[in-house]
């Protein structure tokens, strides 16, 4: 039997403090497939969808927009909100906001709409 030692805790401010690009998420746990990823939003994102995968954000700091094409959703300080897969969406933040994005390993943030805001995956902190 193989036992395995547990990490130290992760302390998410002192993590959100060792970057300051926006829409760069940035990997800090994973739990079986799937990755935590912090990320600072600022301004507003693409219209994307995943087609495979729901995708959860929870908002650390600030405030932050899912919009969709017949609504918007406005989540806050320790609120989360989870999208469906396959729905379109467009994700914005006026001031800067801090959240925490779970979802599967190797999923591109801006899906198959690509651009200049698609991220490294795998980018650890």
């Amino acid at each position: 039997m193989t036992h395995r030692t547990a990490p130290d805790s992760i302390n998410l401010a002192e993590k959100l403090a060792r970057f300051s690009e926006h829409w760069s998420p940035r990997v800090v746990a994973e739990m079986n497939d799937y990755q935590f990823k912090l990320v600072k939003l600022r301004g507003e994102f693409v219209w994307h969808e995943h087609k495979d995968t729901d995708e959860v954000f929870f908002v650390i700091k600030g405030q932050m927009q899912v919009g969709f094409r017949d609504r918007d959703v406005t989540i806050g300080e320790g609120e989360l909100f989870v999208v469906p897969r396959g729905v379109e969406h467009i994700t914005r933040a006026s001031d800067e906001c801090h959240a925490l994005i779970i979802e599967p390993r190797g999923v591109v943030n801006t899906g198959e709409a690509g651009g200049d805001l698609t991220a490294q995956n795998d980018r650890w902190i």
